[in-house]
């Protein structure tokens, strides 16, 4: 539960929004398998995660999904009419690769096997969502999950994501998640598990 310094309540992302967003963000994934892998190096890991998202927030997320975000909190959701445009550009690829520098190919490597796995049919798809880990328990990711949920439930679509961290596992299992396939893109990379939620009437 939320203290009564923090509010939980989740609203529609502006431009302005992008500092807050990016900075929730890169503590939030600060300790995950997957980034810590394309970033190795602790020192610069949040700088570059700050980049890393403020660069899917501006060019990929922002204009062509759907971002809510609480005070420490945020959340990138893909409606399916918005599928096809929200991918990453030439500009967008640009900048990650700036980002990342020689560990950029290894994304490239997780993108086409999480591709692959990808449901063909109409669903909402939780792109990313991460908490600040001064405020995890409070409820700022339940708060954003539910919201992009509804959303889901009321255009009567199912959900996909992937989890990158296994003890998130259970929390999505929580709101009618299930795994559907264990990907290891790269040998020596972190384990991607696909998730599924069917359409809620």
């Amino acid at each position: 539960m939320c203290d009564m310094s923090n509010t939980c309540t989740p609203r529609a992302a502006t431009t302005d929004d992008a500092g807050p967003i990016a900075r929730s963000l890169s503590l939030a994934f600060t300790d995950d398998p997957l980034m810590s892998w394309l970033l190795p190096d602790a020192d610069t890991r949040g700088e570059r995660l700050a980049r890393y998202f403020g660069t899917l927030f501006h060019r990929q997320y922002g204009p062509h999904g759907r971002c809510e975000l609480t005070d420490s909190a945020a959340a990138f959701w893909v409606p399916p009419e918005s599928r096809d445009k929200a991918v990453p550009d030439a500009g967008t690829v640009a900048e990650l690769t700036a980002v990342l520098g020689d560990r950029a190919p290894l994304l490239g490597g997780v993108v086409e096997q999480v591709v692959a796995h990808t449901p063909q049919e109409p669903h909402w798809y939780l792109a990313v969502i991460g908490a600040d880990p001064a405020v995890r328990g409070q409820g700022h990711g339940a708060a954003l999950l539910r919201s992009g949920l509804a959303q889901a439930d009321a255009a009567g679509l199912p959900v996909h994501l992937e989890s990158s961290k296994p003890e998130n596992i259970p929390f999505y299992a929580h709101f009618g998640f299930t795994v559907t396939a264990e990907l290891r893109p790269h040998a020596d990379g972190p384990t991607l598990w696909p998730m599924w939620r069917p359409a809620q009437r």
